[in-house]
């Protein structure tokens, strides 16, 4: 029998745990029998967003319509832009986690329950469009900026804190926090005139670090030690910017080459931001960047056959279109590394780049490796 000072969450995640009749991922938090990675919470945009968007009244940038989820458990499209399973939940997999559910998913007293269980497993934030900044597209209910999603944890961190405060501490610390953003950003840069005008590529990109710092910070004074930050990849690359190049289909090198400055700011603030804190922050950055360079470079050696068109879509590289439900859909989606015009990665392509992530190679992450992180 539990005592009466027993918080109860605690309770709540021993009696799910019997109830099942077998272990909870993540229970190890709740009990004092710490996992590597007691929890999982995901920051991002539409790379990683498991279908907050869904939840959006407003929004167009959603992803709850075929051909999406194809081949998610029971062909459902949740609101994942892809046909399966993304990048957030593959990691989670790797760890033994259940799949983070979106935060606004979890909100309603009929909720509750699943709220609090999720608070200690994982949450997941990210929401298509989202950036660093809050822009155009968070003003028109479009996406969930960084600074809301940001926000929106600290709810979820209220729920953790009902545990005992040792072990709300052991829980915050071991967890994994992972933030991929930072192309939208991009993007709204290359498509205007007005911020290409108040500020060159070295001062926009530059501007982007400070800012992601300022959220880091955030999360980190919330109690959160571990982070995993995936870089921006080459999205110059995607089947939508090569298909503009009419009729040799190359890369836009300009857009590539604005990844590799915010890139290079990113770790440099990354450095700092861990200075600054005296160490009691510890990272990994991954070089989304290199990996997919790498994969383009040689896709048989990572098992793709078509690292150019996009999977789901229609016209010149299935890329004149977005992934709707009258669009093509390619055969074998394994084949595929980009789902759709925009870039987003399909189901095995993002398990291929979270392979990356966990090897010992250090080849792609700095300045220790994902699974360095997690041991620490």
């Amino acid at each position: 029998m539990p005592t009466n000072n027993t918080p109860f969450l605690t309770i709540f995640l021993l009696f799910l745990g019997l109830f099942r009749f077998d272990s909870f991922p993540g229970l190890e938090a709740a009990t004092g029998k710490l996992a590597s990675v007691p929890g999982l919470y995901v920051f991002g945009d539409s790379l990683v967003d498991a279908g907050n968007n869904n939840h959006l009244l407003l929004s167009i940038s959603k992803a709850n319509y075929p051909h999406n989820g194809v081949d998610f458990p029971n062909k459902k499209p949740t609101g994942r832009f892809c046909n399966g399973k993304n990048a957030a939940d593959a990691i989670a997999e790797k760890f033994g986690l259940p799949l983070p559910p979106p935060y606004l998913s979890l909100r309603g007293l009929l909720k509750r329950d699943k709220r609090k269980s999720a608070a200690v497993t994982g949450v997941n934030f990210a929401s298509g469009g989202a950036g660093i900044f809050n822009s155009s597209d968070e003003k028109l209910g479009q996406g969930i900026p960084l600074s809301k999603q940001v926000n929106n944890w600290l709810s979820i961190h209220e729920e953790i804190m009902k545990l005992e405060p040792s072990e709300a501490q052991i829980h915050l610390s071991k967890s994994l926090f992972t933030v991929v953003i930072g192309s939208n950003d991009l993007f709204d840069y290359f498509g205007s005139f007005k911020l290409r005008r108040q500020s060159n590529p070295q001062q926009y990109t530059q501007l982007m670090a400070d800012k992601l710092k300022e959220q880091l910070k955030r999360i980190h004074d919330s109690g959160a030690r571990r982070f995993l930050i995936i870089g921006v990849a080459q999205i110059g690359c995607t089947p939508g910017k090569r298909a503009k190049n009419s009729t040799i289909h190359e890369c836009d090198e300009e857009a590539n080459m604005w990844c590799s400055l915010y890139n290079e700011a990113l770790v440099k603030m990354l450095q700092q931001l861990k200075q600054e804190l005296q160490g009691s922050l510890t990272y990994t950055y991954f070089d989304n960047y290199k990996s997919l360079h790498d994969i383009i470079s040689n896709p048989a050696r990572y098992g793709f056959a078509d690292v150019t068109s996009a999977c789901c879509g229609n016209g010149e590289l299935n890329a004149d279109l977005p992934c709707l439900p009258l669009a093509k859909l390619c055969s074998d989606r394994t084949k595929y590394l980009f789902w759709d015009r925009y870039g987003h990665p399909t189901e095995a392509a993002a398990r291929t780049i979270v392979d990356l992530m966990l090897t010992d190679d250090s080849h792609y992450s700095s300045p220790i490796t994902l699974t360095q992180l997690v041991s620490t």
